[in-house]
């Protein structure tokens, strides 16, 4: 299959002509002898399947133009690479730590490297990203001048790989935010220094049983899965919503006497109610999706010894608290919006609170 501009338009297992497009989606038949020509089909049929990239520039936001689709497709591309990675990590060497920290002071596993690289390499020559910033890298990767290169793409590349071992699933952040200033000069930082809230879209996929895109560019949340026969995410759910309330609560718990008071006692008080759940993966992305699927809340606070949190708040915070309000919830550092944080560096930190529109306003209450 051709990777590109065209790829919302897919062949289908090598029975129908390449341009069996009709009007905005695809069309099977029932059965062989059954199956439509294309110049017959009716307009009307209903759809069963839909790309991300069509449905994207179906949606009609202020950016759902050819040009962002096509940056799209680059991240769907490179996602759909580290996916296929993961699903034969057990049987190549790719497991494991490469020797080197990262700028985070954490150890580089061989996947993150492998995300990383993937990603900047699938990014990095669509001609309309002007820089590419890593939770991995020290420094930004410059693509274009903004003349041509006007947006900027920031990612997790591997969000929990340190559990890939343990075959807990993981994932990949990204956020996608328009470029304010041009050329590449001292400058660049008012770009990446954005508060959340200028977001143009943002998402995360997850690793795990099947793999699960969810984006959202503003116009609410829509989740994708990767069909791997055809090599696409296809629509799986349109405009998410997540619970308005729900008895989860995730949190590590092991550090619950160094969070601030209020958590302690919002931690204490739940285990006390009786009917909450306590759901803790270690992988945010997990953690996170859950939460936008059952509802609850998800804390990951500051603590005595690390009082800014430990969430980095461009790669992680920002793009989940984006989706998470667009489908209904809440995302706060403990003491305001997460997306009105006025970034004051590249790699900083934020205490983050979670989910459940009803259930944050609870541990904010404490």
């Amino acid at each position: 299959m051709q990777e590109g501009r065209g790829e919302g338009v897919l062949p289908l297992a090598g029975h129908l002509p390449e341009d069996l497009a009709i009007g905005r989606h695809f069309f099977y038949g029932h059965g062989r002898r059954n199956r439509i020509p294309w110049a017959h089909t009716p307009m009307s049929q209903e759809p069963l399947i839909t790309t991300i990239e069509r449905h994207f520039l179906d949606r009609r936001s202020p950016h759902a133009t050819t040009e962002f689709s096509w940056l799209l497709s680059g991240i769907t591309l490179a996602t759909k690479i580290i996916s296929a990675q993961i699903q034969r990590a057990g049987l190549i060497d790719i497991m494991g730590k490469t020797g080197r920290v990262n700028v985070q002071g954490e150890e580089v596993q061989k996947l993150d490297e492998f995300a990383n690289q993937t990603l900047v390499r699938c990014l990095g020559y669509r001609g309309n990203i002007g820089l590419l910033v890593s939770e991995e890298d020290e420094e930004p990767h410059f693509i274009q001048e903004a003349q041509s290169g006007k947006y900027i793409v920031l990612f997790d590349p591997l969000d929990g790989s340190s559990n890939i071992n343990a075959n807990v699933s993981i994932g990949t952040i990204f956020s996608i935010l328009e470029r304010q200033t041009s050329g590449n000069g001292p400058d660049v930082m008012r770009d990446i220094l954005q508060p959340g809230h200028r977001q143009v879209a943002a998402g995360y996929v997850i690793y795990g049983s099947s793999t699960v895109l969810a984006y959202t560019a503003g116009d609410g949340v829509h989740l994708f899965t990767l069909d791997p026969s055809i090599g696409a995410y296809l629509l799986a759910q349109e405009n998410m919503r997540m619970p308005e309330a729900g008895r989860i609560y995730s949190v590590n718990e092991a550090y619950s006497r160094t969070f601030p008071e209020g958590i302690q006692h919002y931690l204490d008080w739940a285990k006390e109610a009786g009917d909450y759940s306590s759901r803790y993966i270690g992988s945010l992305v997990a953690d996170f999706h859950r939460t936008l699927i059952r509802g609850g809340v998800f804390l990951y606070p500051g603590t005595t010894k690390s009082p800014e949190g430990k969430l980095r708040l461009l790669y992680e915070a920002n793009p989940l608290a984006f989706v998470a309000e667009q489908a209904g919830g809440v995302a706060v550092d403990g003491r305001r919006r997460v997306l009105d944080k006025q970034p004051k560096a590249m790699h900083e930190r934020t205490p983050l609170i979670i989910g459940s529109k009803d259930e944050v306003r609870r541990v904010l209450s404490f």
